[in-house]
């Protein structure tokens, strides 16, 4: 890949004479960790038992969004109304019940060590997640040591609007005093590449899911690798390209 041509690109596209990097913004499901393949089964379980028809490629296509949001979403779509918030409350209460009742969702490979590079750097990793779900949140001080400091963590508590948005991006800097030229994303799917290129951020996808790379390309990636892994053994190659 060519590393200097997608920061020239980025930097032409958003108006910025330089990229400074001072911190990256990871998403969590799917980047941080390799959570998507339970939250993908509870979603779709629980949607369909109340009526809807969402599959688990819908879920992947729709990650980064509120709860809420992914809701009412499928219902303007499949019953042309919004979700009433008693549905809401309900469905995101089943969806939590049955993710709940999985094995310890596992650490992301290559993740760990990437967020140490980034850290040994002198950047600011901050986590800038559309997930509420409180046993994820709960875990990223055990799996990720001294390297995320709870001001520099963006959930879906945080936010009235979601993925694609960019408000969850934007939150993000603004609680670390950064501006859109000084950091960049990590993501794996393509409503968060939205919203991180609508923040004006250069964005970065790992394809960690079942999706296309194409999709990925399609919302705004500047960059496209095929693991976090990958990304982990490129970081020094594409930091001294910042």
């Amino acid at each position: 890949m060519n590393y200097n041509k997608a920061i020239q690109d980025y930097k032409q596209l958003q108006g910025h004479k330089a990229l400074q990097l001072r911190a990256v913004l990871f998403d969590m499901d799917g980047v941080l960790f390799d959570s998507m393949p339970y939250h993908a089964d509870a979603w779709s379980k629980v949607m369909t038992d109340a009526g809807y028809i969402f599959s688990k490629e819908d879920v992947y296509m729709n990650e980064g969004r509120t709860g809420a949001d992914t809701i009412n979403t499928a219902s303007m779509a499949q019953f042309g109304k919004p979700a009433t918030a008693e549905e809401i409350d309900a469905l995101c209460k089943a969806k939590c019940k049955v993710f709940d009742t999985y094995p310890p969702t596992p650490r992301m490979q290559g993740a760990l060590e990437l967020v140490k590079k980034v850290k040994e750097c002198g950047l600011t990793p901050m986590i800038v997640t559309g997930s509420g779900t409180p046993t994820l949140l709960n875990r990223i001080q055990s799996n990720f040591p001294g390297l995320f400091d709870e001001a520099h963590i963006v959930t879906s508590f945080n936010v009235k609007r979601g993925k694609p948005y960019p408000d969850p991006y934007l939150l993000a800097l603004e609680k670390g005093g950064f501006a859109p030229h000084e950091a960049i994303v990590v993501e794996n799917a393509p409503l968060g590449v939205t919203a991180g290129v609508a923040a004006g951020l250069f964005t970065i996808a790992v394809n960690t899911g079942p999706l296309k790379e194409e999709v990925l390309t399609e919302a705004g990636a500047s960059l496209v690798f095929p693991s976090m892994p990958a990304l982990c053994d490129e970081w020094e190659k594409l930091y001294q390209a910042f």
